[in-house]
């Protein structure tokens, strides 16, 4: 019904621009210029010269009946035409038809820019699309389960958070694990300090860090849930290392997107 309305009031526009444009054309090609000088008559001749002038009569024009008849015309068609199209959408929706409008076009666009941003930036989470995009979140939500039902993109939990990576089989699951904890900044700090044998304790890593041990403590504890990092009992020290498995993608992930 919506799309209906919507076509009987575009008709309705055209019909008005189409009728200011043939009321242009009648007058622009039938009006001409007539000067008349009027005063008064001393006699009751018709043309007779009152002081020895030229009298010359003036030739005045009218619309020829024709015309007139074409713009009744045309004015009878457009309404023809009006009913035509307004029947003619009732029938394709009863088909079931449906024009493609607007806003599917703009969601259809969205969808892309959303498709873009996450296979430039894997293992992105829904609020760093939600600030590059300038997005709702809802209706971000919504353009992302269609992108993952079309098998366009897919979801990987790191830590419960979800993040979303284009889903052509472009990286395993081991790039997919080291790239989501890879986003994390702190994460990052970490393991490079680890990775170039710069430090391997909590207070080492906590003091180039620049936060507290115990935040150093529960990074280290999602670490080596995720298995990227190991860690060794020394006496009380416990000593971090890169687990061998993952040595070689974080490299590899941290080099190509860090």
């Amino acid at each position: 019904m919506e799309h209906s309305i919507r076509l009987v009031f575009t008709s309705i526009k055209l019909k008005k621009k189409l009728i200011f444009c043939l009321l242009f054309f009648f007058l622009t090609t039938t009006a001409e210029a007539t000067e008349y000088i009027v005063s008064p008559a001393p006699g009751d001749k018709f043309g007779e010269s009152i002081n020895g002038e030229k009298v010359v009569e003036l030739e005045v024009t009218q619309i020829p009946y024709w015309q007139f008849l074409l713009w009744l015309a045309a004015m009878q068609i457009l309404s023809i035409i009006d009913v035509i199209l307004y029947f003619t959408k009732f029938i394709f929706i009863i088909l079931g038809f449906r024009a493609a409008d607007h806003p599917s076009t703009v969601g259809t666009l969205k969808r892309k820019y959303i498709y873009a941003f996450i296979k430039t930036c894997p293992g992105t989470c829904i609020s760093e699309i939600e600030n590059n995009m300038s997005m709702s979140r809802g209706s971000l939500r919504y353009h992302l389960d269609i992108l993952e039902a079309e098998n366009m993109i897919e979801a990987h939990s790191d830590c419960g958070k979800i993040r979303y990576f284009q889903n052509n089989s472009t990286y395993s699951e081991e790039e997919k694990l080291v790239i989501s904890v890879l986003q994390n900044e702190m994460n990052r700090k970490i393991i490079l300090k680890i990775l170039k044998e710069e430090c391997n304790t909590n207070g080492d890593l906590a003091r180039t860090t620049g936060v507290s041990k115990s935040a150093i403590t529960r990074y280290m504890k999602q670490l080596n849930d995720s298995g990227l990092i190991k860690e060794n009992k020394l006496g009380k020290s416990t000593i971090y290392s890169i687990n061998p498995v993952y040595r070689d993608e974080i490299e590899k992930m941290y080099l190509k997107f860090f």
